[in-house]
């Protein structure tokens, strides 16, 4: 695969009207040990994975203080700094890292206020463009919990605010008290409970962000429709899987991530795929009843 930047054939799309990246992005929580916990097996091919991103023509970076934790910003400092300018880094709070695979919610305003600064220092830059609220507490009010984030904004720390894992009414709850840009939410072919998010975003021009984008299930076997569409694209079931997100809709920004360079290429791939009408209500049908 050459250097020229792929992924701008996944279109762009100006996340707060004003970050303007191409669509098919990258992921970046597998850049750590097993559970999310801890550093990579691989180092090194894991700072040439995020280097090739750019490269590819990846722009937009999604990370968390929770992956490692802080394991996934610091590389990317090491790989990227200083970095291009049109590169926008995602990152979120609001997770505390106890061990292995363990995510409790932590939404404590003060907390929030800490990993954000604690994040512009890992990351090296005097303000972040896209900070999430990775989950809701339900144990603070909404409008503490985002309040917080809304004076790190006037303060010049943060320039948009974005969710997680959200319904469309804490969406609506969370528009009262802040301007949201994005809402990142688990969505793919075969898990498709937000689709009345993702509606309201399209609506909306809100980027939504889908994490978890490339699991398929059975729709990858042998005699699937998603091999057999992929076969006469000359494509992985993948690939087709991430055109298919990007099909969906003009605000989906997919961030598959990988720890190796090989996956990050054929991933990024999919952003030359263009799925016809039939070839997308095709998959959409069978990803709906897989």
């Amino acid at each position: 695969m050459t250097t020229e930047s792929i992924a701008r054939d996944s279109g762009t799309f100006a996340i707060g009207g004003d970050l303007t990246v191409n669509r098919l992005g990258f992921g970046a929580m597998r850049l750590t040990g097993k559970g999310v916990w801890g550093p990579p097996v691989d180092h090194d091919e894991c700072i040439r994975v995020l280097r090739r991103a750019v490269e590819l023509g990846v722009n937009f970076i999604d990370t968390a203080d929770s992956y490692g934790p802080h394991v996934s910003e610091e590389l990317i400092r090491e790989a990227l700094h200083p970095y291009p300018d049109d590169v926008v880094i995602a990152t979120k709070a609001g997770l505390l890292r106890t061990g292995p695979d363990e995510w409790p919610v932590l939404g404590f305003p003060p907390y929030l206020r800490q990993e954000c600064e604690l994040s512009l220092r890992r990351l090296a830059v005097d303000r972040i463009d896209l900070f999430q609220l990775h989950r809701i507490d339900t144990k603070f009010p909404l409008e503490d919990q985002l309040g917080e984030l809304v004076a790190l904004q006037q303060e010049g720390k943060i320039r948009h605010i974005g969710l997680s894992e959200v319904s469309v009414e804490q969406l609506e709850a969370a528009q009262k008290v802040a301007t949201i840009v994005s809402v990142q939410n688990m969505y793919n072919l075969t898990v498709r409970s937000s689709e009345a998010l993702l509606d309201k975003a399209t609506e909306e021009g809100i980027a939504f962000i889908p994490w978890f984008p490339l699991a398929a299930g059975p729709l990858a076997a042998s005699d699937g429709p998603l091999q057999r569409i992929a076969a006469d694209h000359h494509a992985t079931p993948s690939q087709l899987a991430l055109a298919w997100l990007l099909k969906r809709s003009p605000v989906v920004l997919p961030i598959p991530g990988t720890s190796r360079v090989s996956h990050l290429e054929e991933n990024v791939g999919a952003a030359s795929i263009t799925l016809s009408d039939e070839e997308f209500e095709t998959l959409s049908k069978a990803g709906a009843t897989g």
